[in-house]
């Protein structure tokens, strides 16, 4: 008997998703137990199963470097590593929408740029009276000077149009790589000038449940926005002047996606420092799997987007033991021939045919 699933069906949809999430418990526990220093994967899931639940219910018989490497360290990286990719996956999705541009992605604002920026001048000149939170915020106030540049320019005249946001965005991520290039070229430091190199390319370093919890709020309002949404973004793809007729709000769904997509972004950026192509290959490769649905879309690319960057910081981990590489060389790696496969493939449309 022959056994075929339309990818239009919803049946089809909820193995896609059930396999995704299978895949990244599974993933999840692998990239736990792998590393500089290689576990057991039997005591990887005990010690998981203990914490989550807050009790003894396998009975403690490993080290306790062995549950601090797994719970303090590896378990809330992978975590981080989850919320990235989902983040980055919907914010290119956002992008997308918004500027109705296929190659648009969460950094196509410069957002990236100015976070870095922010994040190397304040590696560079060793402010620290945050402790491990002072590049963060270094990051988070150069992602917010970008974007109020880009928009205060693309809005001149009051004529804000998805073309002139592409290009303006262009324009000030080439002056903040610029200035960033500038400070890391007249660093006298050699330590502080690696570090601004390595956070540039991305790092899940120092990732801990403590710094969790706000990009995993600012992903869940940004999701859920999505989902409630979906029908007025499908109907925004078919054009602007289609979407004022069937009465959608063009105006509030735009700047939801403007907030959305910056604040989504800059928490992230402000963080793990800037990882590309996530969110380039994961909404074009959701599509060519459920469509372009955006209620199917926003999910299925989340749940792979948190995939393929945990597979990455695996492989940025374990690739050049005891060194790492950063996640960035990783995720460029992989995105740019699979993006350039799926140019040649292009089974799929991006939105309303023209």
């Amino acid at each position: 008997m022959e056994f075929h699933l339309n990818k239009n069906s919803n049946k089809y949809f909820v193995l896609l998703n059930l396999f995704l999430f299978l895949f990244f418990i599974l993933i999840t526990i692998i990239s736990v137990a792998f590393g500089s220093v290689s576990l057991d994967f039997k005591y990887v899931y005990k010690i998981i199963i203990n914490n989550i639940f807050g009790k003894e219910i396998f009975m403690k018989n490993w080290p306790n470097y062995i549950e601090n490497i797994v719970w303090n360290l590896r378990v809330p990286r992978i975590f981080m590593a989850g919320i990235t990719g989902a983040s980055l996956s919907i914010c290119g999705i956002m992008m997308q929408v918004l500027t109705k541009n296929s190659l648009a992605n969460p950094y196509i604002l410069g957002i990236s740029s100015g976070a870095s920026c922010g994040a190397v001048l304040t590696i560079v000149l060793g402010i620290s009276f945050l402790g491990v939170h002072s590049i963060s915020l270094g990051a988070f106030f150069g992602a917010i000077l970008s974007t109020l540049l880009v928009f205060f320019m693309a809005n001149q005249n009051k004529n804000l149009t998805p073309s002139k946001l592409v290009l303006i965005g262009v324009c000030i991520s080439a002056l903040f790589s610029s200035i960033t290039n500038l400070i890391i070229f007249t660093a006298k430091d050699y330590n502080k000038v690696r570090d601004a190199l390595f956070w540039m390319i991305g790092s899940l370093n120092g990732a801990n449940f403590d710094r969790l919890l706000l990009p995993f709020i600012v992903f869940v309002l940004s999701f859920f926005s999505l989902i409630v949404f979906s029908k007025e973004l499908n109907i925004l793809l078919m054009g602007e002047k289609v979407a004022i007729s069937m009465g959608v709000n063009t105006k509030l769904i735009k700047r939801l996606l403007i907030f959305l997509t910056t604040l989504l972004t800059g928490v992230i950026v402000s963080i793990v420092g800037v990882i590309g192509f996530i969110g380039l290959i994961i909404p074009h490769s959701a599509r060519a799997l459920v469509s372009s649905d955006h209620k199917k879309l926003v999910i299925t690319a989340s749940l792979l987007g948190a995939n393929i960057v945990i597979i990455s910081d695996l492989i940025s981990r374990t690739i050049a033991i005891p060194e790492e590489v950063p996640i960035g060389v990783i995720t460029a790696f992989l995105g740019a021939p699979f993006f350039m496969f799926l140019i040649k493939k292009n089974s799929y449309n991006f939105g309303g045919k023209a």
